[in-house]
C-alpha cells in the first residue's frame, strides 16, 4: 500500500506518494494525486492512501524549501523503469547539485552515453519524482529552459531558487 500528502511549497501544492517505509515513488507540482499514480511503473503502483505521516520525505521537502539545499539528498526514492539507462540516468540525476544545473549533453556524457542526448531527454521527461530527482536542473544546450511536466514558471523558479542559495 501506497500513502500520499500535499504540501503546500513556495513553487505551489507538491505532492509525495510514497512505499509503507516512506520511499517516494512519485512526486509533482500538483494537489492531485491522480495526476501521480500513472507515472509510478506497474510493478511498484497501486492504492494510495492519503495520510499526515509519510516518513521523512515531507519534513526533508520542507527543510529545502526552508533553504538547506542539501535535504533532497537525503530523500529516500523508489524508482523503477525497465531500461537499464534510464535507472542509471536517474541515479546520476541525483548528483546534480543545486545551482549547478547541466544540458542534455552534459547529462548524457555524465550518464555514460555521450551521443543519448535524446535518451537524456528522455529520463528527464519520465522522471515520476520531480523536485527530488532534479530534472528540473537539465536544460536545452543553448542554457534555455526546456520542457517540465509541472510547467516553466515552477520550474524557473526552482532554478533561480537554487542559483539565489549558491
Amino acid at each position: 500500500m501506497m500513502k500520499y500528502r500535499t504540501l503546500d511549497t513556495a513553487a505551489g501544492p507538491f505532492t509525495l506518494v510514497v512505499n509503507r517505509v516512506g520511499a517516494v515513488r512519485a512526486a509533482g507540482f500538483t494537489p492531485d494525486v491522480n495526476d501521480l499514480l500513472p507515472l509510478i511503473h506497474p510493478l511498484l503502483s497501486g492504492r494510495a492512501e492519503p495520510a499526515d505521516d509519510v516518513g521523512p520525505a515531507a519534513g526533508l521537502i520542507r527543510s529545502y524549501f526552508d533553504g538547506d539545499r542539501t535535504a533532497l539528498d537525503s530523500v529516500e526514492v523508489e524508482q523503477h523503469s525497465s531500461g537499464e539507462f534510464m535507472r542509471y540516468a536517474w541515479k546520476v540525476m541525483r548528483d546534480i547539485k543545486p545551482g549547478s544545473p547541466v544540458t542534455y549533453t552534459e547529462f548524457a556524457r555524465l550518464s555514460g552515453r555521450p551521443a543519448a542526448v535524446r535518451g537524456a531527454a528522455s529520463a528527464c521527461a519520465r522522471n515520476p519524482v520531480a523536485l527530488i530527482t532534479p530534472c528540473h536542473r537539465v536544460l536545452r544546450t543553448d542554457g534555455s529552459l526546456g520542457g517540465y511536466r509541472w510547467g516553466l514558471p515552477v520550474k524557473r523558479l526552482l532554478l533561480d531558487f537554487e542559483e539565489a542559495a549558491s
